[in-house]
Protein backbone atom coordinates (compact mmCIF):
# COMPACT_ATOMS: atom_id res chain seq x y z
CA UNK A 1 0.00 0.00 0.00
CA UNK A 2 0.89 3.52 -0.82
CA UNK A 3 -0.16 6.26 0.99
CA UNK A 4 -0.26 9.99 -0.50
CA UNK A 5 -0.46 13.09 0.74
CA UNK A 6 -1.04 16.68 -1.21
CA UNK A 7 0.25 20.31 0.36
CA UNK A 8 0.50 23.52 -1.17
CA UNK A 9 -2.32 24.81 -2.78
CA UNK A 10 -3.84 28.40 -2.27
CA UNK A 11 -5.04 31.25 -4.46
CA UNK A 12 -2.90 33.17 -6.45
CA UNK A 13 -3.00 35.71 -9.39
CA UNK A 14 -3.04 34.93 -13.06
CA UNK A 15 0.40 35.05 -13.77
CA UNK A 16 1.76 33.51 -10.46
CA UNK A 17 3.30 30.49 -9.14
CA UNK A 18 2.16 27.55 -6.47
CA UNK A 19 4.63 24.43 -5.75
CA UNK A 20 2.36 21.32 -5.13
CA UNK A 21 4.22 18.79 -2.95
CA UNK A 22 2.77 15.40 -2.93
CA UNK A 23 4.35 13.09 0.42
CA UNK A 24 4.20 9.75 -0.05
CA UNK A 25 4.67 6.93 2.58
CA UNK A 26 4.33 2.99 2.46
CA UNK A 27 5.61 1.08 -0.14
CA UNK A 28 6.56 3.42 -2.65
CA UNK A 29 9.21 1.24 -3.64
CA UNK A 30 6.53 -0.70 -5.32
CA UNK A 31 5.52 2.15 -7.75
CA UNK A 32 6.70 3.08 -11.02
CA UNK A 33 4.69 6.20 -12.27
CA UNK A 34 3.87 9.23 -10.46
CA UNK A 35 1.51 11.61 -11.71
CA UNK A 36 -0.22 15.37 -11.03
CA UNK A 37 -4.04 15.18 -12.02
CA UNK A 38 -6.86 18.18 -11.87
CA UNK A 39 -10.42 18.14 -12.02
CA UNK A 40 -12.47 21.46 -12.40
CA UNK A 41 -16.23 21.73 -11.26
CA UNK A 42 -17.95 19.88 -14.15
CA UNK A 43 -15.07 18.44 -15.91
CA UNK A 44 -13.50 15.03 -15.67
CA UNK A 45 -10.40 14.33 -14.19
CA UNK A 46 -7.32 15.31 -17.08
CA UNK A 47 -3.59 14.30 -16.14
CA UNK A 48 -1.35 16.58 -16.04
CA UNK A 49 1.81 15.87 -15.39
CA UNK A 50 3.47 12.50 -15.30
CA UNK A 51 7.28 11.17 -14.18
CA UNK A 52 8.68 7.70 -13.84
CA UNK A 53 10.04 6.38 -10.44
CA UNK A 54 13.42 8.06 -10.14
CA UNK A 55 13.02 10.75 -12.82
CA UNK A 56 13.75 9.14 -15.81
CA UNK A 57 10.94 10.57 -17.74
CA UNK A 58 8.61 13.07 -17.82
CA UNK A 59 5.28 13.87 -19.41
CA UNK A 60 3.07 16.84 -19.69
CA UNK A 61 -0.36 17.58 -20.93
CA UNK A 62 -0.51 20.04 -23.80
CA UNK A 63 -1.95 22.73 -21.83
CA UNK A 64 0.79 23.19 -18.91
CA UNK A 65 4.04 22.03 -21.18
CA UNK A 66 6.67 24.89 -20.90
CA UNK A 67 4.56 26.07 -17.46
CA UNK A 68 4.54 23.21 -14.86
CA UNK A 69 7.50 20.91 -13.98
CA UNK A 70 6.81 18.06 -11.95
CA UNK A 71 10.02 16.36 -10.08
CA UNK A 72 10.50 13.65 -7.41
CA UNK A 73 12.75 13.98 -3.90
CA UNK A 74 13.38 10.10 -3.82
CA UNK A 75 15.82 10.92 -0.99
CA UNK A 76 12.32 12.64 0.98
CA UNK A 77 10.01 10.82 -1.13
CA UNK A 78 8.07 13.69 -2.50
CA UNK A 79 6.46 14.00 -5.33
CA UNK A 80 6.73 18.03 -6.77
CA UNK A 81 4.62 20.17 -9.33
CA UNK A 82 5.62 23.25 -10.08
CA UNK A 83 3.60 25.83 -11.77
CA UNK A 84 4.45 28.92 -13.49
CA UNK A 85 2.32 31.17 -15.23
CA UNK A 86 -0.76 30.09 -13.87
CA UNK A 87 -4.27 31.02 -15.32
CA UNK A 88 -7.95 31.31 -14.41
CA UNK A 89 -8.04 28.04 -16.10
CA UNK A 90 -5.72 26.23 -13.87
CA UNK A 91 -8.04 26.35 -11.66
CA UNK A 92 -8.72 23.08 -9.81
CA UNK A 93 -8.46 20.53 -7.17
CA UNK A 94 -5.13 18.90 -7.69
CA UNK A 95 -4.21 14.99 -6.97
CA UNK A 96 -0.91 13.28 -6.64
CA UNK A 97 -1.40 9.61 -8.18
CA UNK A 98 0.79 6.67 -7.98
CA UNK A 99 0.50 3.31 -10.29
CA UNK A 100 2.53 -0.03 -9.51
CA UNK A 101 1.84 -0.81 -12.85
CA UNK A 102 4.90 -0.07 -15.60
CA UNK A 103 2.95 -0.50 -18.67
CA UNK A 104 0.17 1.82 -18.55
CA UNK A 105 -2.00 4.77 -20.08
CA UNK A 106 0.08 7.31 -18.19
CA UNK A 107 -2.95 9.77 -18.40
CA UNK A 108 -5.39 7.56 -18.03
CA UNK A 109 -6.48 8.01 -14.05
CA UNK A 110 -7.58 4.33 -13.87
CA UNK A 111 -4.30 3.29 -14.55
CA UNK A 112 -3.77 4.88 -10.99
CA UNK A 113 -4.30 2.62 -8.21
CA UNK A 114 -3.03 5.00 -5.48
CA UNK A 115 -4.57 8.87 -4.69
CA UNK A 116 -4.08 11.62 -2.33
CA UNK A 117 -7.14 13.64 -0.96
CA UNK A 118 -6.39 16.16 -3.44
CA UNK A 119 -5.35 20.34 -2.77
CA UNK A 120 -7.37 23.29 -3.60
CA UNK A 121 -5.72 25.56 -6.66
CA UNK A 122 -7.62 28.80 -7.54
CA UNK A 123 -6.03 31.34 -9.97
CA UNK A 124 -7.93 34.10 -10.30
CA UNK A 125 -8.06 37.34 -13.49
Amino acid sequence: QVQLVESGGGSVQAGGSLRLSCTTSGDATMTFWFAWFRQAPGKEREGVAVIYHGGTAELYADSVQDRFTISQDNAKLTLILQMNSLKPEDTAMYYCAASSRSGIDRFRSDDYAYWGQGTQVTVSS
